[in-house]
């Protein structure tokens, strides 16, 4: 879109990676006097606010530099050989694929550290806070630029710490038992991820996710990569999270803090999809089409039993959390990006990545959504809210209500949003998935799938019917604080990017599908 050159590009992309980094050791330093100002804890947390705001400049600017003519081709690549003995590169690079979870990363981070200048979760120093938020947005931005396996890992598993730290010293009630669940799946997880990556690698010769998506590897037979799949596979779906391994999410997003849970739900899972993509896909094509029936079958599931729960939890009288229950929403709609993936088709792949794409927006914009209501009430229990009359927030604070109802309904997929294509596109993959895939099986797949929009659609509109409507606010019932000037700022960039995503969808489409097409080839053209 503009001209920039090759060196910039790269320059870019590095800052990116390393800036939160450096960000971060700058954070815990002594502030100059004369940057201090009459607060040193709102001090540290402007430094937040300008670094996050930095890299999003960066990240900006970069995709305007990106040459969108050729989304496949990998841009702003920086190779720079670090472990010779290994052949461990430090591989950098972005596609059609990465640009826009890079983008999403940075603008999320961002947003959350806005937020949390003008609302500060109740916890230790924010010294510690906003160095651990830098290092987190590092390691996600670092997962979705490197291309080298190793250092995939060592992004991946950069985020684990920084986000238990914030679930356990900033997080609600039962902080503590949350985090350490959290850790420990993503961690069992990462080891059995770990045993398969060097498994390929060492086999292949490479750790390089280009060469070994691009080249003939004959080392990789068909029982190699079944393995290989099987291992690296365990780990990515914890992290997705996908169903029965889905069971530390729940509890980490209701105990952690309203940006704790933005972060987990609009970027930290995206990983844990992107690996499925960048590295099961290309490199062990023989071995994905072994498990994909099975991968399918555990989304379809993971939608079921996700609107389900949410469902359970609407209903009057069993004190559902509202968190909890966009939580297991979550569950329900990275079941769809699983479906998608598991078809192996350009359609099904590409919706994949939109609803990625999307249920970051969305879901962001909700758990920030949700946040704020507790905040103003005290709870986010769904019968508390709605006691005696209901919440009845389109009279008491109709922006905040008139946010959540738009948030519930781009959740369920309403067309003309965002969350609408990416599924939709996920369900005509499995309409017509790879050649060598059942179709029978994915027309059932489809079918259940497609049940499950259903089920998402009745639970948001009966929290939508329960802490929105009600009867108008009289005397006796106190108005809450409407939208603040700070939430605004915070929460129109997701507003906009879900109407933009859902009116526009070629802008990512047109990204994501030469890639994907060149990816599914096996990296002809």
């Amino acid at each position: 879109m503009i001209g920039i050159s090759e060196s910039v590009m790269q320059f870019l992309l590095a800052l990116i990676v390393v800036g939160p980094l450096v960000g971060a050791v700058a954070a815990l330093l002594p502030a100059p006097p004369g940057l201090k100002g009459k607060s040193p804890d709102q001090a540290v947390l402007r430094h937040g606010v300008t670094v996050t705001g930095a890299i999003l400049l960066a990240a900006i600017v970069l995709a305007l530099g990106f040459d969108h003519d050729h989304p496949s081709k990998m841009q702003a690549t920086t190779d720079i050989s670090w472990i010779p003995a290994l052949d461990v590169r430090i591989h950098l690079g972005i596609d059609g694929i990465s640009l826009p979870l890079l983008v999403l990363t940075a603008l999320l981070t961002f947003l959350c550290a806005l937020y949390s200048y003008f609302k500060m979760p109740a916890g230790p120093s924010p010294k510690a806070f906003v160095a651990l938020v830098l290092v987190l947005e590092s390691g996600t931005l670092a997962t979705f630029a490197v291309l080298d396996l190793l250092l995939f890992f060592l992004a991946f598993e950069m985020v684990l710490i920084p986000m238990y730290f914030l679930i356990a010293r900033w997080g609600g009630a039962e902080r503590t038992q949350a985090a350490w669940k959290f850790i420990l799946y993503t961690l069992l997880g990462s080891v059995v991820m770990l045993l398969g990556l060097l498994l390929i690698g060492l086999r292949s010769g490479t750790f390089d996710m280009v060469a070994l998506a691009t080249d003939n590897h004959p080392e990789l037979t068909k029982s190699v990569q079944v393995i290989a799949v099987l291992a690296i596979g365990v780990g990515l779906a914890v992290k997705t999270p996908m169903w029965p391994l889905h069971s530390w999410l729940p509890d980490a997003h209701t105990a952690a803090p309203t940006v704790g849970s933005v972060l987990l739900a609009g970027v930290l899972l995206k990983m844990g999809t992107y690996g499925f993509v960048r590295i099961l896909l290309p490199i062990a094509p023989d071995g994905m089409r072994t498990f994909a029936p099975y991968l399918a079958a555990f989304a379809v599931v993971g939608i079921i039993y996700g609107s389900l729960a949410c469902l359970a939890l609407a209903r009057p009288g069993a004190k559902g959390d509202l968190k909890r229950l966009i939580a297991y929403s979550s569950v329900g709609h990275m079941g769809f990006v699983l479906l998608g993936i598991s078809t192996m088709s350009p359609t099904g792949v590409n919706g994949a990545l939109f609803a990625n794409i999307a249920h970051g927006l969305i879901t962001g914009l909700l758990f920030f959504l949700v946040g704020a209501l507790k905040d103003r009430t005290g709870t986010s229990d769904l019968d508390a809210l709605s006691e005696g009359s209901g919440a009845a927030l389109y009279g008491k604070a109709p922006r905040l209500g008139g946010l959540l109802a738009f948030g519930a309904v781009a959740s369920l997929g309403l067309p003309g949003l965002a969350g609408f294509w990416g599924e939709m596109l996920s369900l005509f993959g499995a309409f017509k998935p790879a050649d060598d895939l059942s179709r029978p099986a994915y027309l059932t797949f489809m079918a259940v799938a497609a049940f499950g929009t259903l089920l998402t659609a009745a639970y948001m509109l009966i929290v939508v019917r329960r802490v929105c409507m009600g009867p108008a606010v009289g005397a006796e019932a106190p108005r809450l604080a409407d939208v603040h000037a700070y939430e605004f700022a915070a929460w129109t960039p997701l507003v906009a990017l879900t109407v933009l995503a859902g009116l526009w969808p070629a802008a990512l489409l047109g990204l994501t599908d030469p890639a994907v097409q060149q990816l599914l080839a096996g990296g002809k053209s």
